[in-house]
């Protein structure tokens, strides 16, 4: 059970995450917003959704943030991902920049 408090777009962009709502993850993001994942970059709101909508449809898993750090402008979520995907599984970094109340910049690594 996760004993920190997320900043609330965070947690929106879990909860989502969660709910395989593609189009609610991409309204957690600014316009112009960048996700790096899996050797992958995707630039601006549509595509944000389009990869939601392919990874959520691809595979079956959960992720639970476990821990947060904040250095700078970057925040950093340590999360445990399981399901059916390879390598589950599996503990990942995910690397929020925040513009506002939205997510300018998301990367997710090992």
């Amino acid at each position: 059970m996760m004993t920190f408090k997320l900043p609330e777009i965070i947690a929106d962009y879990f909860d989502a995450d969660r709910k395989r709502s593609a189009e609610a993850v991409a309204d957690c993001f600014t316009n112009a917003a960048v996700v790096m994942d899996e050797g992958h970059t995707y630039t601006g709101r549509d595509a944000i959704r389009q990869w939601k909508a392919d990874s959520s449809t691809k595979y079956t898993y959960s992720v639970e943030p476990f821990s947060i750090s904040t250095e700078g402008e970057r925040t950093t979520v340590f999360s445990h991902l399981a399901g059916d995907f390879p390598g589950s599984p599996v503990d990942l970094r995910y690397l929020f920049v925040l513009e506002g109340q939205k997510i300018a910049g998301l990367e997710i690594t090992l």
